[in-house]
């Protein structure tokens, strides 16, 4: 496993602890795992494509 530090706006982790209270998920990086898992699991193929345009576009014209 890696640890992730990261910033949320204060309404989606007010959101986030709630879950959590109501025992929706065993605790705040439980539900942070499902969270980041199911956004990669139904966006991967969104990701990828956008991955290879900024590829191509780089190739293309640089980033110097």
């Amino acid at each position: 496993m890696k640890t992730v530090q990261t910033e949320a706006p204060e309404a989606q982790y007010n959101k986030a602890v709630a879950l959590v209270n109501e025992r929706w998920f065993r605790d705040e990086q439980d539900l942070f795992s499902e969270a980041i898992r199911r956004f990669l699991d139904t966006h991967q193929s969104e990701l990828m494509q956008k991955f290879i345009r900024d590829n191509i576009e780089w190739g293309f014209h640089g980033n110097d």
